[in-house]
Order: structure tokens, then sequence, then C-alpha cells
């Protein structure tokens, strides 16, 4: 009897990878920026509880750190999205 090649589960010489070098190269990007936000927002405290320093209500830590933060993470997502195969 002769086999069926069409049941036959194909065998591949190279593995295949789910994400390619551009995945990862916007992973990164993603990753650099989220990291950048989040030492931005870090700091403008004060050693001595009795003193307030309006250091930590600057645009610095209010506005640009939480936005490169939420940047970063939709670079991750669209890093996971994105299809390298597709031309």
């Amino acid at each position: 009897m002769a086999k069926n090649k069409h049941n036959q589960p194909e065998h591949r010489t190279q593995q295949e990878y789910i994400f390619q070098r551009k995945n990862y190269l916007f992973m990164f990007i993603g990753l650099a920026l989220i990291a950048l936000g989040f030492i931005l927002m870090s700091g403008g405290g004060s050693d001595d509880p009795n003193v307030f320093n309006e250091e930590i209500f600057n645009f610095r830590r209010i506005r640009l750190a939480p936005t490169l933060v939420l940047i970063g993470l939709g670079i991750e997502v669209y890093a996971i999205l994105l299809n390298p195969h597709k031309k």
C-alpha cells in the first residue's frame, strides 16, 4: 500500500522563530523608553519629612515620564503584533 503524503507531517530543516530581528529591535526600543520614563520619574523627594519639596510636581515627573512609559508600552505591543514575514 502506498502511503498518503498529505497525512505526513512536514519536517523542516530550519527552525522558524516567531519573532525576527525587527521584532526584537522594536522590543528593545520600547524597553529603553519605559526604563527612561521610570528613571525620569524618580527623585524629587526630601530627606527631611518636615520640608516639602515642590520638585515632585514639575513637568518632567508629572507629564513627560508617564508619557514616555505609555509610548514604550505601545511600542512593545506593536513589536509583539508585528509580522516580519509579511512583505
